[in-house]
């Protein structure tokens, strides 16, 4: 088994200290947006969970989107959700709020909390695979696994 980065090795710590059993796959090639990421898996493009990051427009918290690969994140439903307006986020904010770049966002282990939004569609797949803090990184979990880890809430975001 090669050796991880220090960026992904430092999320399969953190897998590890919460107690999961999986395991980070460090890919040669880029796993930085869905379609690669589901190629590198060898899994359908619904089951790589995209994570986005949102910013309220009157709060200026983080909101995080965990939304499937094959959907786009009706922002007008979100703004519902999250009570407030909202925008996308430049790679700087991302990276201060999550601790990683954007492309290897993971699901959790983020430097600040942030209220989390987890796309239903997920439900119908056994597992789904996430980037695992670099955009060459992923894992596989189970689906029911990400709301545990997350606390985020299962709503609809297409």
């Amino acid at each position: 088994m090669s050796t991880l980065s220090s960026s992904a090795q430092k999320f399969q710590d953190l897998l590890n200290s919460l107690g999961y059993n999986y395991t980070v796959i460090e890919h040669a090639e880029s796993t930085r947006t869905a379609q690669e990421a589901a190629d590198r898996a060898g899994c359908e493009l619904g089951q790589i969970v995209k994570s986005l990051i949102f910013k309220g427009k009157e709060s200026g918290k983080p909101i995080l989107v965990l939304t499937s690969g094959m959907n786009r994140v009706d922002e007008k439903r979100l703004r519902g959700y999250a009570g407030e307006a909202i925008s996308r986020p430049d790679a700087d904010f991302v990276r201060a709020v999550t601790g990683y770049a954007i492309g290897g966002v993971p699901p959790i282990g983020h430097i600040q909390p942030m209220e989390t939004y987890i796309d239903e569609d997920f439900l119908q797949y056994p597992t789904i695979w996430a980037a695992a803090g670099t955009p060459n990184a992923i894992f596989e979990l189970k689906t029911t696994d990400l709301q545990k880890m997350t606390d985020g809430k299962v709503v609809m975001v297409k």
